[in-house]
């Protein structure tokens, strides 16, 4: 099997020199690192410490359509191999990369900043999407219906065509797998467009998937220069070729690139912003929630879209649950992330930054009461301190908008009707929590909540196996399990008349 030349010890920490190293992989069709600086790249970044991690090179917009087009020609090809071939294919990209899960995960933390140990952890979910839609591509049947008479009535299922993905800089190896791992499976192919800010881990994926049989032209990595990401969203969404697209990001640019494809009626995938709530019955085991808390709130350092954003506290319970929570997060290590018992590493640039200090001066403008935390780290560069605020109120920004940070806001309730009038008080749907003992409550709660996702006494709810998306402005469709195959696909329907 295809291993990286740098294969990485998770035990030692990465030399700049020896991660630049890694990084010399050529191809006519994608881009390449280069020691140096050229007219044609652009510079990538590690968030915890600013060094030049390496400088990558580009490809102009306008030639794009040369990828989309050899992607075409590609993709009938890839669909008439047969499910079984293209299902071996995946497999042995499966096996490529857990067996290069050291380099991975430090190249992720890196250029992400993440600590190594949730790396690690994503280049195995990643590789767990891979696995399950190799798996899943035999068993993507179509049905057959009762005739009325002298006929036969089926559907089958076909591939959509060329496809695109645009994946977020949060999670840059399991998003491309969520989604490519789907289009593969079902036939299509896919141009992965990955953030500017974490470019190298998607190069280093599809390399492998390439060494492990996907052809190039069927799984194109799309990286155009940083400053022209509008225009490249605009053309793979308006592309006529281009029959499916797949964002994971902001709700705002979802909202741009659902109105860009209405221009040819494109099929999407949108998987968009959150504004999790997380419940706490007055029944709720204490210690089993608050751990909870810790895993949904400030895994990647707050940094994801199922990542809490209130924290909806019984009356009974606000006070013992605040101050337990407060002691854990003291527990918590910020730091670079490729150092030893790191548990939180910094936010992925100066913006961000700059948007969470806003939150959490706004929320303490308007009476909040800050616990611990709420400013940048003495270490400098993009560390925010773990910060919790008590007694968040709906006029705050902090229980209006996703914050995308590791700022954690309580806010106390007397009735559960009050607990989901509070949760679905927001635009959003994405992902929602929910900590209790009775059943009857859980289920009732669990069907109210305005959510696709809803986690019962647990903090993590993702799974290669389940329907990940939202409602309402969280976005359409979903991404995972046997309904994330069907977004891929078009559903064909045959009336066959008999003699």
């Amino acid at each position: 099997m295809f291993v990286l030349r740098c294969r990485w010890q998770s035990s030692s920490r990465a030399s700049l020199a020896g991660l630049q190293r890694c990084f010399s992989l050529q191809s006519s069709l994608h881009p390449t690192a280069v020691a140096t600086e050229t007219s044609s790249s652009f510079p990538v970044t590690n968030p915890a410490t600013a060094e030049t991690i390496t400088h990558l090179e580009t490809i102009p917009v306008e030639a794009l359509d040369v990828l989309v087009q050899q992607a075409a020609i590609a993709q009938p090809l890839w669909h008439k191999q047969g499910v079984n071939a293209r299902s071996d294919v995946m497999m042995r990209w499966y096996h490529a990369i857990l067996e290069n899960q050291d380099y991975l995960a430090a190249l992720m933390t890196s250029e992400q900043g993440k600590p190594l140990t949730e790396s690690r952890g994503e280049v195995v979910y990643a590789a767990s999407f891979i696995r399950w839609f190799a798996e899943e591509a035999p068993r993507h049947y179509g049905e057959t219906f009762p005739p009325n008479g002298a006929e036969r009535i089926l559907t089958i299922r076909q591939p959509v065509g060329v496809c695109c993905s645009i994946t977020p800089w949060n999670f840059p190896l399991a998003m491309i797998a969520r989604k490519a791992g789907a289009a593969l499976a079902a036939g299509c192919s896919v141009l992965t467009k990955p953030a500017h800010q974490t470019p190298l881990s998607a190069q280093a994926l599809l390399e492998l998937a390439y060494q492990a049989g996907v052809p190039r032209d069927i799984m194109p990595l799309v990286v155009t220069p940083p400053d022209s990401v509008k225009e490249t969203g605009k053309m793979l969404a308006t592309h006529p070729t281009i029959r499916k697209l797949s964002f994971t990001g902001s709700t705002a640019v979802g909202k741009v690139l659902m109105q860009q494809a209405a221009s040819n009626i494109k099929k999407l995938s949108l998987e968009l912003g959150g504004n999790a709530p997380f419940i706490v019955l007055a029944d709720a085991d204490l210690d089993a929630a608050v751990q909870g808390a810790i895993a949904s709130k400030f895994r990647n350092s707050g940094q994801t879209c199922v990542c809490t954003n209130r924290f909806l506290v019984h009356s009974s319970l606000h006070k013992a649950f605040t101050n337990k929570l407060s002691d854990e997060m003291l527990k918590l290590r910020l730091g670079n992330g490729m150092e030893k018992d790191i548990t939180q590493g910094p936010l992925i640039d100066d913006n961000a930054v700059v948007k969470v200090e806003g939150f959490v001066q706004d929320a303490v403008d308007k009476g909040a009461t800050l616990v611990q935390g709420g400013q940048r780290s003495a270490l400098g560069g993009s560390f925010f301190q773990p910060t919790l605020l008590d007694y968040v109120t709906p006029n705050m920004k902090l229980f209006q908008e996703e914050v995308f940070g590791p700022v954690a806001g309580v806010t106390p309730f007397d009735s559960i009707e009050e607990a989901i009038s509070l949760s679905n008080a927001t635009s959003s749907g994405l992902a929602s929590y929910v900590y209790g003992q009775n059943l009857s409550d859980l289920m009732n709660i669990s069907e109210a909540l305005e959510y696709g996702m809803v986690g019962v006494n647990t903090g993590i709810i993702s799974a290669p196996q389940a329907p990940f998306g939202g409602v309402k402005e969280s976005g359409l469709g979903r991404e995972g399990s046997s309904h994330g195959l069907d977004d891929y696909t078009e559903i064909k329907y045959i009336n066959m008349k008999l003699n």
